[in-house]
């Protein structure tokens, strides 16, 4: 029997395209090991899944600021790796499957160590920091972007990202009446990530007397952010965040507003949706939001809105605005390259695994 180790973690980000191999693989006959951190997001979303064992490993955060803990990270790492060496030696696993994160690092080195051919994944336009450092210890690296598998060499190739089939099953009457809507506006989405987005709430609320006669507005807007007094509005729906609804609301909509995270913007594209992104701004990161958001508008994908520039005006004229272009967002979506990456990299899984038993 094939055995995978699945590795990555610190964001949802880095483990919803697991979720999205994870099917395929238990169906081609692998056993499935998952290695995070003991506390991690990657932790709640993986442990207890049916045909996965979850092990947790320390580690360290990689920052790129000044803190006193990168004094002793380090030595995290470092027991991280002695750790998930012992694992990886226990579990003897055909391939390890990393999609960043800090834990990342000391698996992939592990894994190198004891002659596992290692996969990464980039879900970014330039390569996150971890990633940076996984690429010596790893065989080849998959990529969301096309730019990006350039800037990795020889090891660099494009897939397209992993996406959640159940993402693309979605039902549009059931999210149509899951809002309350009739259908007979053009509807937008919109998401501000896991968290909500305060400053993309609060200008599309003040935005709302502008844009309820031309669109129905669902609004996903993150835990703790819903008001009040805006329940029962007509044309507008709100809610902290959906689980099983996603699917439809995504289903649903014909617009969509969101930040840029690359994961929520491949979902967007392998589902056609017109988007107007409004990426977290630099300064406030390391500016990944922005290269992916700017990616796809160069390339007639989406349209983009600096928070910068955000106030409820501005908003409102860039929501028309896609709005009236949806038509021509919708052709180029459908002429790109496909966003979905499953197969290709199930395909270099495969491959790999292959390989170590030659």
């Amino acid at each position: 029997m094939k055995t995978i180790v699945l590795t990555g973690g610190g964001t949802a980000g880095h483990v919803t395209p697991h979720l999205a191999l994870l099917p395929h693989l238990l169906a081609a006959g692998y056993q499935v090991h998952y290695i995070g951190t003991a506390k991690g997001m990657e932790r709640g979303m993986m442990e207890g899944r049916a045909g996965v064992s979850y092990h947790s490993v320390p580690t360290g955060k990689l920052r790129r600021y000044f803190s006193w803990q990168n004094l002793t990270d380090p030595f995290r790492v470092l027991a991280g790796a002695f750790q998930a060496y012992g694992l990886l030696g226990k579990i003897r696993p055909d391939i390890v499957f990393s999609k960043g994160g800090f834990v990342a690092v000391p698996v992939v080195a592990a894994a190198a160590l004891r002659g596992i051919p290692v996969l990464a994944h980039e879900s970014d336009l330039s390569p996150g920091l971890a990633n940076r450092i996984s690429l010596r210890f790893a065989g080849r690296v998959a990529t969301a972007f096309p730019e990006c598998a350039p800037l990795l060499g020889e090891k660099g190739i494009h897939t397209g990202l992993p996406i959640r089939e159940s993402l693309l099953a979605g039902d549009r009457q059931r999210g149509l009446t899951l809002a309350g809507f009739k259908g007979e506006k053009p509807v937008l989405l919109v998401m501000g990530g896991s968290q909500g987005a305060k400053a993309i709430n609060e200008a599309l609320r003040a935005a709302l007397p502008q844009l309820l006669n031309q669109m129905d507005i669902l609004h996903l807007c993150g835990k703790g952010h819903l008001q009040e007094d805006l329940q029962g509005m007509p044309g507008y729906f709100q809610a902290e965040f959906l689980g099983e609804e996603l699917p439809d609301a995504l289903a649903a909509c014909d617009l969509v507003l969101s930040r840029a995270g690359a994961t929520a913007i491949f979902e967007f594209q392998a589902l056609g949706k017109p988007m107007l992104l409004v990426p977290y701004p630099k300064g406030a990161s390391r500016g990944d939001q922005i290269e992916n958001a700017h990616s796809l508008a160069g390339r007639g994908l989406a349209h983009v809105l600096a928070q910068e520039e955000l106030t409820p005006d501005s908003l409102a004229q860039a929501l028309v605005g896609l709005g009236a272009q949806a038509d021509q967002l919708r052709a180029a979506l459908a002429a790109a390259p496909p966003a979905d990456g499953r197969q290709a990299v199930l395909e270099m899984i495969e491959e790999m695994a292959a390989s170590r038993g030659r």
